[in-house]
């Protein structure tokens, strides 16, 4: 048996994995096509052909500036016999039914302006990025993966790349530091607690997963090359906390999950949150993530990076959203640098969050699975207020609305298509079957009525023998189960009430069935008297029975006049839907049109640049000397060298 809560965690490879440990022999047998050819999902093309939906949209590149077309997966589609299939294997509880009391959670973003140096190293990530697509740069050398880390770490704070850029006093990390400090203030009568998350500059001075050898070294030489008052520290948790301590929190009260390396101090940590004495607790999704049950006096938790994963922000969230906190309300802060990496990362978050949030869902797959997952439009407007031009705000705006449209519309055109069936075939074939029985029970009516039974006036022929004791009919009716030669055959026992009565066996119980228009059947058991009190009942049915299937010709013709106007009923966003997928995909077109419009201007510009003589470098005008422009000067942004190696080369 499998038990998680995050079975698709990052990418759909993840839901084929679990199917090949729980379902291989159904992924082998495979399904068949409108040709009957039997084709198997065992190989993950074949199973990613028939479910998996590509798209190409324009999204931000990974540096930030710029876009492009990519093409991902993005969704599924038969997407009811997926989850029909996957549901013969999972047994899958949301927290929508399960309904568990948890705080209601608020979610506030915080966006921040970037730093002119923050702004400036974001075009060198540019740079980067091109001469890499461009040059076909050594991967060895820099690579994509070099270039978002970089940006990524530059989101968070400028000094984690370079120690001697000032401390920038609107920076997100400062912007969190005050929320920290005032929330703290608010909630001390009942010491309420909180969680910072970063996955990046973590207190061993590396990000988390990171096995870099040198990063103790780095953030060592780290202090001894940045020894001012506004230089970065060994990481941005230390920052945080020395901060902290200036605004007046008390040391004691503010810890790093770093700290605690063994389950005995995880949980002497653990219980010290709970307790509110630790009020302040930071650490990674990897380290203070799963398991981490400190939620009683949680307040507010602050996501000061976005990690790859959605299942990841789910855990952060699960650590306060959680049963057994006492406050009824509580926030969840996320804070974004705009015009940098966030805008990439929350968008990615959010293309992944999509398919996941259309597997794991307790609805219908037919009647709901395309509608937009809650979740999604969260990240989505994260990934809006992380993006500085109005344009890309519009269509990711559009993005969100004419998906949600188009959904809509889909399941408009599946209820009216079901809607056509059942008028056309459905209802008339009910209310047929239903007439039919009321006129069987109509003329059973008369045979039971004309054979009332009283205590004193019983009578039930068995085998030829009438019986006017219950008791001794009882008896007799076993005595005829046990003398059946042949079980599986009927045979007539006798007749009750105007109803010839016949016996039989369905390889577990005998059964007595009475016939005039309809049959009726009672099952027996070893109990004498009680065999007889079923028969009878079975036949007392009757008139309940009649009564309830008029009741329900009525209904049938009400929802049969009601599934005609609902076949009939026009998509009423039609207009609305028409509008805005005429304006996205004229979006689209400017968007795209504007980055080759750029790509070509750079182009003439490095062109109409002259060379001086006997260098083959550029001579740019003259302009004043300033910190921004020393930056520019300075070589290109490049992989981080250890600091050790940048004291080594300074000595």
């Amino acid at each position: 048996m499998f038990a998680t809560g995050t079975p698709v965690s990052n990418s759909m490879v993840e839901l084929y994995t679990m199917m090949r440990y729980l379902q291989y022999h159904m992924l082998e047998q495979g399904y068949q096509d409108s040709t009957g050819k039997t084709r198997s999902l065992k190989h993950f093309d074949n199973w990613a052909a028939t479910f998996g939906e590509q798209v190409t949209a324009v999204e931000l590149k990974p540096e930030g500036t710029g876009f492009r077309l990519k093409t991902r997966f993005a969704r599924f589609y038969n997407l009811p016999e997926l989850i029909s299939r996957w549901k013969e294997a999972a047994d899958i509880q949301t927290a929508d039914m399960l309904k568990l009391p948890v705080p209601d959670v608020e979610y506030i973003t915080v966006q921040t302006e970037p730093s002119e140096a923050q702004k400036l190293m974001v075009k060198g990530l540019a740079d980067r990025a091109e001469k890499i697509r461009k040059d076909r740069i050594d991967p060895r050398i820099d690579n994509m993966l070099k270039v978002t880390s970089d940006g990524r770490k530059l989101a968070l704070d400028q000094r984690i790349i370079n120690p001697l850029l000032p401390d920038d006093p609107g920076s997100k990390v400062n912007a969190c530091v005050n929320n920290v400090f005032q929330i703290w203030k608010d909630s001390t009568s009942q010491k309420g607690t909180q969680l910072i998350f970063s996955d990046l500059s973590t207190p061993k001075g590396r990000s988390e997963g990171d096995s870099t050898k040198n990063d103790t070294t780095e953030a060592s030489s780290d202090r001894e090359a940045a020894p001012e008052e506004n230089a970065m520290e060994a990481s941005v948790y230390e920052d945080i906390r020395k901060k902290l301590i200036a605004k007046g929190i008390p040391a004691e009260q503010i810890a790093f999950i770093h700290n605690a390396s063994t389950e005995a101090q995880k949980a002497e940590l653990f219980a010290k949150v709970r307790s509110g004495q630790v009020r302040v607790l930071l650490g990674s999704t990897q380290k203070m993530g799963a398991g981490t049950n400190v939620q009683t006096k949680l307040i507010a938790s602050h996501d000061l990076d976005c990690p790859w994963r959605p299942a990841d922000l789910e855990q952060r969230a699960g650590r306060i959203v959680r049963r057994g906190n006492e406050n009824n309300r509580v926030k969840i802060f996320r804070y974004v640098t705009k015009g940098t990496f966030d805008a990439y990362t929350w968008g990615l978050v959010e293309s992944k969050q999509k398919f996941i949030g259309q597997v794991m869902t307790s609805k219908s797959p037919a009647r709901s699975i395309e509608d937009v997952d809650a979740t999604a439009l969260t990240y989505a407007e994260v990934k809006m207020l992380a993006t500085g031009d109005t344009r890309i705000k519009e269509k990711m705006d559009l993005d969100i609305q004419v998906t949600k449209l188009k959904m809509l519309k889909s399941n408009h055109l599946a209820q009216q298509y079901e809607m056509q069936d059942k008028v056309r075939g459905y209802f008339p074939n009910k209310i047929k079957e239903t007439r039919l029985y009321i006129d069987c029970l109509t003329a059973d009516l008369p045979m039971l009525e004309a054979h009332p039974v009283k205590e004193d006036n019983f009578s039930m022929a068995i085998m030829g023998t009438v019986y006017t004791e219950r008791k001794e009919a009882g008896k007799a009716i076993i005595a005829a189960c046990r003398l059946m030669d042949d079980p599986g055959k009927e045979v007539e026992l006798g007749e009750y009430r105007g109803f010839p009565m016949k016996l039989s066996f369905d390889g577990a119980k005998f059964k007595v069935t009475m016939k005039q228009n309809l049959s009726y059947t009672a099952e027996l058991s070893n109990d004498v008297v009680g065999n007889v009190t079923r028969i009878n009942n079975a036949l007392e049915k009757i008139p309940e029975s009649l009564q309830r299937h008029k009741e329900n010709l009525d209904r049938l013709h009400k929802e049969l006049e009601s599934a005609k106007e609902e076949a009939d009923r026009p998509f009423a966003q039609e207009q609305e839907l028409a509008e805005k997928t005429a304006r996205l995909a004229e979006l689209n077109t400017t968007l795209d049109q504007t980055e080759k419009e750029a790509d070509k201007s750079v182009e003439e510009t490095i062109q109409d640049i002259p060379v001086q003589e006997g260098k083959g470098k550029p001579v740019l005008s003259d302009t004043k000397s300033s910190v921004l422009q020393t930056l520019r000067e300075c070589k290109q942004l490049v992989p981080a060298q250890s600091s050790a190696e940048h004291v080594r080369e300074g000595r």
